[in-house]
């Protein structure tokens, strides 16, 4: 009988670390509404998929590079450490061309390459990026970066 309580234990922490898992590794996917101002201001609602985000409903490709270092989100997002959340970091295509909300860009007068992204509970936060290397998410790095074009809030 004891043994048996042991095996059900051990599978039902098992199944929840599996569940648990697999939520961490979908956060960021899905639909979120704009809640700073920046992202109210120039990317509205923004919706991230498997191969595809939408930013007020225009939709771009994106590849999703790996997964982010819990380091790297508490430098670019001022993440709590030890909060659960996950972060990825995606290469992506947004001409300089391309006019959002008010008519603002996302860098200005450069492409758009890169979106890092960090959820926790029902709060999403995003960076984009400039240049065509991939961004260094430490603080240093950070800190004198000419790249980075903005952080925005989302919430569900």
């Amino acid at each position: 009988m004891l043994e048996e309580m042991k095996k059900t234990t051990l599978l039902s922490v098992a199944a929840g670390l599996l569940c648990i898992c697999s939520l961490a590794s979908a956060q960021d996917k899905g639909y979120w509404r704009a809640t700073s101002s920046t992202a109210t201001a120039i990317t509205g609602d923004i919706g991230i998929g498997d191969d595809k985000v939408s930013l007020n409903f225009t939709p771009f490709t994106i590849a999703e590079i790996r997964k982010l270092q819990s380091a790297e989100a508490v430098a670019l997002f001022s993440a709590e450490n030890g909060v659960p959340g996950a972060g990825f970091l995606y290469r992506l295509s947004v001409p300089a061309a391309k006019r959002f909300l008010h008519h603002n860009t996302l860098c200005g007068s450069e492409q758009t390459q890169w979106m890092a992204t960090y959820a926790a509970g029902r709060e999403l936060r995003v960076a984009f990026f400039s240049g065509s290397e991939m961004p260094v998410l430490t603080p240093e790095a950070l800190a004198n970066s000419t790249d980075l074009c903005g952080v925005f809030l989302y919430g569900r």
